[in-house]
Formats: structure tokens, C-alpha cells, sequence
């Protein structure tokens, strides 16, 4: 099934998160997304080297694009970028502060020559007011905005673990580029978008911004519970887990006691009655609740909890999500992905240096090279199709036509994939009742595709 974004053509000027983020998420869609690079890449490449030697976060991001490197500074590669994005229904950058106008791309400059465009400048800290020149990463706006001050324990303020105000500014663009293209075909022109990372935590401050100009109330850093809600955070279980709950109303409060505590009519105690009762001696009611689930076990509690309709999460570690990961699905586009071989996917496209791509359903790498550029990309047609014709396909690495090449590595990944898919299989039927005979007859293709791969790598 085609994505809803099939036949758009996005030129990204793009670093870092917040921008490929965006992109990335069109390219989901369908879009065709050239990702222009400085001739030693994307600098996200080199956050590490977790994925297969690949950085972690440019594997997540910038799955299904293409990459060209261009040095604005030379007069082709300056006219080939302006090619792109005469062809292109959306322009996206986040340099520096006015190095897209210094480069000679601004967004203003290509609206006036294009105005069905769509253009999209994200920013640390706007276009306008004294911080517009400052430059901007992710952690210090996290500490510019209030919201280290809110995150963490009372010891200390902390991080929020992953990269939030790139993330969450670049979902804040992909939303906006939504909106102009449902209103690209009303109005007939298309329309200038300007987010900057500062915008996006300030958004996400409103409630303790709230709080404290009309009530005057500091907003506490209290780690895994919540401020204003009771009982809401972690207690142990008699095994050692811990268990997150959080009561967000007086009925899941009457459920909590009947159904879990053991404590049936606490809910009509004139003390914990109420969420504001509750919160007033919020010590009180957590060591309630932490004596109930100190005296069961995790997997007892666990099915207490869902017989009583309680919220409830086991506060996992990285290693525990990869293994949830192998189990959980989900939908996109009218079909169910796995989410692990999406990753897998994603690493696949990675491998490929600046300049180079796997366009989606072609075979091979694809070299997106200058002269490539030069002789498909002003073809509006091709540009639309979202892959290149066949004639621009070249040569792979080590001379042999990439129609019929595929890498060790890409066979690796592979044979993991088939492991993966064998051990579900078995899985699967033996909770299902199937006998062990019938599970090895119908894997055994899958098995001997899996040898045959492994025989081939260790040519």
C-alpha cells in the first residue's frame, strides 16, 4: 500500500535530531527525503559506535533517505542544492543560526521563488529576542527552559534520558508540515514554519509554569512519583521489584483497596478519600500501599493489579525493553511491523556512507552522487517516483554490479533475522501444544536457509 505521503519530494539541509527526526518521519510516510550532508557528514554519525560499529541515534533517524554530500562553498554543489529544491514541496534546515541565509538557501529567499513550498527552520531559541544567535543542543535546553530543574531527585536536578527537546521539536515540525500540506491545495501556496527547541520545552512547561504564576507553587523534583497525586510511584514487591502504580481518581482508589491492599472501606476514610487528602499525607499513604506489596510477590501482585483494573507498570531496564521488543507490535501504514526488524532495516541503511543510499525497494547500495544528481534529480518525475532510474545505478565498492551483490554484512543481518523468526516459530507452537516433530518439520526450511547463509559467510 502506498504511503499517504507517496509523490513528495522533501529537501533537508539536516544534522543532528531534530531535523532528521522530522524527515525521518515523512520518509515513513512515503515522502522521498534527500538528506544533504557537509562533505565529512552528518556529524551524528560519530555519537558512537553501538549499532555495528554505526552511531545509535543517526541509525534510528535517518532510515529510508537518500544522502548527498555538498560543500555549499563551491559554486556546483551550490547550484546543484538550488536544483533540489526547485524540485522540491518541502525545504527543511537546521544550521546554525543564518548560515542557510549566508549559504545563499534561506527560506524567505526560496518561498519568493517558489510559493507553493513549504519551508521548515528550526532553531534553539527562535528568530527573534536576544537569544536568537545563540547556538543551541539539546541538554542545555533542557536546562534554559526549567525543565532540569523538575527532573530528577531532590538531591540534584537531572536529565531526562534521552535527547526530549530534539524529539520532541521535531515532532512539533512534522506536525506543522502536516498541516501546511493539508492546506497547500485550499490556499495554493504553502507556508513558512519556524520551531525552535526552546518552544518545544516551554510548550511542555506549561503546568509548573501554571502553577507557580497564579498559585505560586515550585514544582518539586520528587523522581518516580508525581507531585500532586497519591498513591503514585514505586514500591517493592516481596521478591525485589518494583512495581509503579499510579491512582489517578477516587474509584481506582476503592479499587486499589478492595482488590489489592486488602484494606476495603480506607477509601471512605475522610483521610484518604480524596486525590487532596491522599496528597496531604502522601508518607502516610505510600507506606500503605508499600506494606500490601511488600507482603506479595511480583507475579501474585501483577495479576491482582489487572483483576482490579489498577494502572500499573514493572519499572524495566534497556536490556528488559530489547526482550519486550522481540514480543511487540504495532501499526503502521494498514500493516503490523516488527519493531526489531525495523531496527534491523534501519542499520542496513545506515552502513552507507555520505552520499550514498538505499532507496526504498531497490536492490543494492544506490550511489547518490553528484553527477547522479545532476542527470536525475532536476527530472521532476523521477524526483516524484521517490528511487532513480536504472542507468544512474553504478558500480558497489569492490567493482561488482550492485543489482547482484549483497553484502556479508547484509547476509548477517539476515541470518540473524531468520534465528530470530525460527525461535518465535517455536515458540509460538510450543505454547500452542504442537509436538516437537511437527515444530522441526515446519521450521526446517527456515533452518536450512539459515545454514546455507552462514555457509556462504565463512567463503
Amino acid at each position: 500500500m502506498a504511503g499517504a505521503l507517496e509523490g513528495l519530494l522533501v529537501v533537508s539541509v539536516e544534522q543532528a535530531v531534530a531535523a532528521p527526526y522530522c524527515t525521518a518521519r515523512l520518509a515513513d510516510a512515503g515522502a522521498r527525503v534527500i538528506k544533504i550532508e557537509r562533505p565529512e557528514g552528518d556529524f551524528a554519525r560519530g555519537y558512537d559506535g553501538y549499532v555495528h560499529g554505526l552511531a545509535s541515534y543517526f541509525v534510528w533517524l535517518n532510515r529510508g533517505k537518500q544522502s548527498v554530500a555538498l560543500d555549499f562553498k563551491k559554486t556546483e554543489d551550490s547550484a546543484l542544492l538550488h536544483r533540489l529544491i526547485g524540485k522540491a514541496d518541502v525545504l527543511i534546515q537546521n544550521l546554525a543560526p543564518g548560515a542557510a541565509e549566508r549559504a545563499g538557501f534561506g527560506s524567505a529567499a526560496m518561498r519568493a521563488k517558489d510559493k507553493r513550498l513549504i519551508t521548515v527552520d528550526i532553531s534553539g531559541y527562535g528568530d527573534h529576542g536576544p537569544y536568537k544567535d545563540r547556538r543551541a543542543y539539546d541538554l542545555l535546553v533542557q536546562a534554559e527552559s526549567g525543565m532540569a530543574s523538575i527532573t530528577g531527585t531532590s538531591h540534584a536536578p537531572g536529565r531526562i534520558g534521552v535527547s526530549a527537546t530534539d524529539i520532541g521539536t521535531g515532532m512539533y515540525a512534522h506536525a506543522a508540515v502536516l498541516e501546511a500540506l493539508i492546506a497547500r491545495p485550499k490556499t495554493g501556496e504553502g507556508r513558512a514554519i519556524s520551531v525552535s527547541l526552546f518552544s518545544a520545552m516551554a510548550e511542555w512547561m506549561s503546568v509548573p509554569l501554571l502553577a507557580k504564576d497564579y498559585a505560586d507553587y515550585d514544582w518539586p523534583r520528587l523522581g518516580l512519583t508525581h507531585p500532586t497525586i497519591a498513591p503514585y510511584g514505586v514500591y517493592a514487591t516481596q521478591d525485589k521489584v518494583p512495581v509503579l502504580i499510579s491512582i489517578q481518581n477516587d474509584r481506582e482508589f476503592a479499587r486499589l483497596c478492595e482488590g489489592v491492599l486488602d484494606k476495603p472501606g480506607l477509601e471512605r476514610d475522610p483521610l484518604y478519600a480524596t486525590n487532596k487528602a491522599r496528597n496531604a499525607r502522601r508518607d502516610d499513604t505510600n507506606a500503605i500501599v508499600q506494606a500490601s506489596f511488600g507482603a506479595q510477590n511480583f507475579d501474585t501482585l501483577a495479576a491482582r493489579l489487572d483483576a482490579a483494573q489498577i494502572a500499573w507498570a514493572r519499572v524495566s531496564s534497556v536490556a528488559d525493553l530489547s526482550t519486550l521488543a522481540n514480543n511487540i507490535q504495532r501499526e503502521v501504514s494498514g500493516s503490523v511491523r516488527d519493531i526489531k526488524r525495523e531496527l534491523r532495516e534501519a542499520t542496513r541503511q545506515a552502513r552507507t556512507p555520505p552520499g550514498q543510499s538505499w532507496p526504498s525497494g531497490g536492490r543494492g547500495w544506490d550511489w547518490a552522487n553528484r553527477d547522479r544528481a545532476n542527470r536525475d534529480w532536476t527530472n521532476r518525475d523521477a524526483a516524484s517516483r521517490g528511487r532513480d532510474s536504472a542507468d544512474a545505478r553504478g558500480r558497489t565498492a569492490n567493482g561488482r554490479p550492485d543489482e547482484d551483490y549483497a553484502s556479508d554484512a547484509d547476509l548477517a543481518d539476515l541470518a540473524t533475522a531468520l534465528t530470530d523468526l525460527a525461535g518465535e516459530v517455536r515458540r509460538a507452537a510450543r505454547q500452542a501444544g504442537v509436538g516437537a516433530n511437527e515444530i522441526k518439520s515446519a521450521t526446517a526450511v527456515v533452518v536450512g536457509a539459515i545454514t546455507e547463509l552462514r555457509r556462504l559467510l565463512r567463503r
